[in-house]
């Protein structure tokens, strides 16, 4: 047998022919496989939506609301929050905003409160992402800055507030009205213009009118120490005032403190910074909500009615009968996802609309319309619910 195998150049020729042709049609399998794959994931893709939010410790309500959009739409919403200490870290919240326009499957960003840094934040994720449409909720920047970058912009009707709730309070038997809040707030545009309206409603009503500054809960103090003053400062006002006194604080973190401590000196709340039974009230009263009545709005307002009439509450205290916030990011999300899917383009005021009656139930709508200014923005959609008085008529 020989050592050495002599190839023949022929055989050869054909060897690497015929290997060359099979790794062709192998490499072209491949290749369709791939396409084929990709194709199909491109078909399956999920469109997703955004939702920022506060923490539990800034803003419960809304955290809550975007928890229970992921477990309605599991792996289509990516949230993430703005820090607690917001004014003083801006670059964290603008960060936050474009780590979600980073994932190319989100569509549409819902921003659940539009904190300082918003604006800069959209700006930044236009320049890379021009097509993703946010919706600004509870701006906390100007209004008419807030309608310019966002898509749509969604707030509670302040200016008109500014007339309800003195009325509700004065229907419950108010003489003086205590308005808390700081600085910062009363920089925003909407609120100062609602704490003038007060003030001249408190006016037209007979009612004492009283301004109380309180700590900003974003600074050296913390929400800690708000809250703290709230609790300290409520009975002196009680006491000074006496407990035909009504109290409206501008912050949500400093609402449960506020509803504990009115319901002991037998003062009067008519209305929290952000209306919905599901703010402030469970943690104040101690309600605790079970699993299958998450959302369940008609027990939570049974329960806070049993719960303040047992403290003596009974007329002194309301609410929206919807969590308006909680609406906002519903509707908001479902928005987006609607957009996604091509079921409507661009700005739909009465979609929005739509979708917020069927969150929010019967609601008055309007459009911002500042007259001292003549500034009109017809993407800000501004909304009032109806009030319940807990135990009175």
């Amino acid at each position: 047998m020989p050592l050495f195998r002599v190839n023949r150049p022929g055989k050869e020729r054909r060897f690497f022919k015929e290997g060359f042709d099979t790794m062709r049609k192998v490499f072209a399998c491949l290749l369709i496989l791939a396409l084929s794959l990709t194709v199909a994931s491109a078909a399956f893709a999920v469109t997703k939506v955004g939702v920022m939010t506060g923490t539990t410790s800034q803003g419960e309500e809304e955290y809550q609301a975007a928890q229970e959009m992921i477990r309605k739409y599991p792996g289509r919403i990516i949230h993430v929050t703005y820090p607690d200490k917001f004014m003083d870290e801006q670059e964290t919240t603008i960060q936050q905003i474009l780590s979600m326009a980073a994932d190319p499957d989100v569509k549409a960003i819902a921003l659940v409160q539009g904190v300082p840094g918003t604006a800069a934040a959209i700006d930044k994720v236009k320049e890379i992402r021009p097509d993703m449409f946010f919706i600004n909720i509870v701006p906390h920047e100007d209004p008419m800055l807030s309608a310019q970058k966002a898509d749509l912009v969604l707030e509670t009707d302040n200016p008109k507030r500014g007339v309800t709730i003195v009325e509700l309070a004065h229907r419950m038997g108010a003489k003086t009205f205590v308005h808390i809040s700081f600085p910062r707030h009363m920089s925003y545009p909407l609120l100062s213009e609602r704490r003038d309206i007060m003030k001249a409603e408190c006016e037209k009503r007979g009612m004492e009118w009283v301004f109380v500054n309180a700590p900003d809960p974003t600074g050296d103090a913390g929400i800690a120490g708000a809250q703290q003053f709230i609790l300290e400062d409520v009975p002196r006002q009680v006491e000074k005032y006496g407990k035909d006194t009504a109290f409206f604080s501008t912050n949500c973190g400093m609402q449960e403190p506020l509803i504990r401590s009115v319901l002991t000196t037998g003062a009067i709340y008519p209305e929290q910074c952000c209306p919905s039974p599901y703010h402030g009230y469970p943690g104040a009263l101690g309600i605790e909500i079970p699993e299958g009545k998450a959302g369940d709005v008609a027990f939570i307002l049974d329960a806070i009615t049993e719960k303040v009439v047992a403290g003596g509450g009974a007329g002194r205290f309301a609410t929206w009968k919807i969590p308006i916030n909680m609406a906002f990011t519903y509707a908001s999300v479902e928005y987006g996802f609607d957009l996604a899917d091509g079921k409507i383009k661009g700005v739909d005021i009465e979609h929005m609309k739509a979708l917020l009656t069927k969150h929010a139930g019967n609601a008055q709508f309007s459009t911002y319309n500042n007259v001292a200014t003549g500034e009109k923005a017809d993407n800000f959609l501004l909304v009032v619910g109806e009030s319940i008085i807990f135990g009175g008529k």
